[in-house]
């Protein structure tokens, strides 16, 4: 009875088991990504128009990014208690959303902004309660399992879409109530698992393999999800077909928890060992002052000293550490140690706000994330634009593109860190050479260039999301490690807001407008208008215009005042161009007829 308690008690104080329940955990915690799918019930029930939309997009963006408040409660709070918050706000928000989509109650637009800011904002404490507890027990392999974790939140939404495939609701506000209820429910059923279990502790031979066996199960669950996507937008699946495929989705995602039982099943006294950390209480302790001392022995070293043989060096660094330590006890000398931490060692948010490197980090991923955001944002669009009218197909790819990128960049990362010594940031530096690569590729319009902006931006995007954490962890320590990780998630909406809010909205706006004004002016030669000057139109008011360009239909709409003096007041203009050679054409007919 004893030895099945005791395989009970290492097997819930397994670090995998902590590691395989975040990973669920995170599989329900993109719930920002779902918003695509949920605001056309959202529209279509409160009757909302484009900018109301667009203004709950915003809330949406906010609650997501916004996670300091998570960050901050987790030096405070049990991580049980970071994942009850989250918990509680997830249902919270999204239970009033769908009892207002729903129209169990009455509310105005700005409750519904707050409702999705609390609900979205759940999932930040779900991010900052696993990846905390993960790193802390997996220190000498945080690329991995940052970037495992941050793969499951970017395919949570494909795998939430496909259980709601599954259950076939005639109305779509069931999505929202199954996204205010399915991530809650796991959440509180697996909190109390997740936690730090002094992982470092449980290091084993075995390891390497174990993130091998995730891996695999990775991309797996990549693949089975594409396929199954395909399959369902290219043939159509029955109903049954479906519910068999959900069924395999769950099978998969419970094959990890096949390494802690066999690891609990196959351990034996003795069996893991302990890794050497800087982190622990009784080590800090005692190192900090042979630290200082070193430090200031170092610093004031003979000159020639540095030239000797490493152990004859060594030999006099002792011989000077010893003078010093007795001439400290004497008082002859103070120990003057530098103000702050350390490199490596735990730093606070106020502390690492004045370094530079932390800001260089944090204008890196502005730039690589505002980038990133401005093509999965608009990539509907930009499909639509080059002919293509099947966008959800490149919306599921750059999913699982973004999935991919998450789990390789955390991978790669720590390859490039233990085979060639080089700082985690260089990754950082290279997958913004490939996001550059793949949007310069697109600018020149070059063959299949939604294919290959696709994948460079999805890998690109995803790997620098399990890069930057780990980064943030070694270079400032895991004692804040929650609120500086969730302070430089604010680089998300800055980066939206700058590149996709300001330069690449002004750009199309400013293009789109000039062909607007020519095709505007065409249709009025077309329809005899402007002929003279006696025949000028009037029209105060603005001209509200739906413009249809390129071979597809790409809807914007533009508020131009006094653009044009029309004839009708109030006047509305429709102009279709579907194709800009036959427009050109027409043109100059009518030029030559006149």
């Amino acid at each position: 009875m004893f030895p099945v308690r005791d395989r009970l008690k290492a097997f819930v104080k397994n670090r995998w088991l902590v590691f395989v329940a975040s990973m669920w955990v995170e599989s329900g915690a993109g719930i920002g990504y779902l918003f695509g799918s949920i605001s056309p019930a959202i529209k279509s029930a409160m009757g909302y128009n484009q900018r109301q939309i667009a203004i709950l997009g915003v809330a949406k963006d906010l609650g997501g990014s916004i996670g300091l408040i998570a960050g901050s409660l987790c030096d405070v709070l049990p991580i049980w208690g970071i994942l009850f918050i989250g918990a509680v706000q997830n249902f919270v928000g999204y239970g009033l959303v769908w009892l207002i989509v729903s129209g169990r109650l009455n509310l105005p637009l700005w409750v519904m902004c707050i409702a999705i800011f609390v609900g979205t904002n759940g999932e930040t404490y779900f991010n900052t309660g696993a990846l905390v507890s993960c790193v802390q027990n997996f220190p000498k392999s945080r690329g991995p399992v940052v970037g495992i974790l941050k793969g499951f939140v970017g395919l949570s939404g494909a795998i939430l879409t496909q259980i709601y495939t599954m259950i076939d609701a005639s109305s779509q506000s069931t999505l929202i109530f199954m996204i205010a209820i399915g991530p809650s429910m796991v959440v509180i059923a697996l909190m109390f698992i997740i936690r730090p279990v002094d992982g470092h502790k449980q290091v084993r031979p075995s390891d390497g393999s174990s993130f091998v066996y995730i891996y695999s199960v990775c991309l797996l669950l990549a693949a089975y999800l594409m396929g199954v996507l395909l399959l369902e937008d290219v043939i159509g699946l029955s109903q049954s077909l479906v519910t068999i495929f959900t069924i395999g989705l769950f099978v998969i995602l419970l094959l990890p928890i096949m390494i802690p039982v066999w690891l609990t099943l196959s351990s034996s006294r003795g069996g893991p060992s302990e890794e050497s950390l800087l982190t622990g209480d009784d080590k800090s302790e005692t190192g900090n002052v042979n630290e200082v001392i070193l430090s200031e022995v170092e610093d004031e070293t003979p000159e020639g000293v540095g030239l000797l043989p490493d152990a004859e060096r060594q030999k006099r660094m002792a011989q000077l550490q010893a003078k010093l330590f007795q001439a400290a006890a004497e008082g002859a000398v103070r120990m003057r140690r530098k103000k702050g931490p350390r490199r490596g060692e735990d730093f606070t948010l106020l502390q690492a706000l004045k370094k530079a490197d932390f800001w260089l980090i944090f204008v890196s991923l502005i730039l690589a994330s505002g980038s990133g955001l401005t093509v999965i944002d608009n990539l509907g669009q930009m499909c639509q634009s080059m002919g293509y009218s099947n966008t959800q197909v490149f919306v599921s790819m750059m999913s699982i593109w973004n999935f991919l990128g998450r789990v390789g960049g955390g991978y790669f990362s720590e390859v490039v860190i233990r085979n060639y010594a080089y700082p985690r940031p260089v990754t950082m530096a290279l997958v913004q050479v490939i996001m550059a690569m793949g949007l310069f590729y697109y600018a020149m319009g070059w063959p299949a260039a939604i294919y290959i902006i696709t994948i460079l931006i999805g890998l690109g995007y995803g790997a620098q999301w399990a890069i930057v954490p780990a980064a943030i962890s070694e270079l400032f320590g895991l004692k804040s490690f929650g609120v500086l990780c969730n302070f430089l998630g604010l680089a998300s909406p800055v980066g939206s807001l700058i590149f996709s809010g300001v330069i690449a909205s002004g750009i199309y706006d400013y293009e789109a407008k000039k062909q607007i004004v020519a095709s505007l002016k065409l249709q009025m030669i077309t329809r005899g208008y402007g002929e003279d000057d006696n025949d000028s139109l009037s029209c105060d008011d603005c001209i509200r215009m739906r413009i249809t360009f390129s071979k597809r239909i790409v809807s914007w709409c533009f508020k131009i005042d006094k653009l044009v003096e029309c004839k009708y007041e109030r006047e509305l203009w429709r102009i279709q161009i579907t194709d800009i050679e036959t427009w050109l054409k027409a043109s100059r007919n009518i030029k030559a007829t006149t």
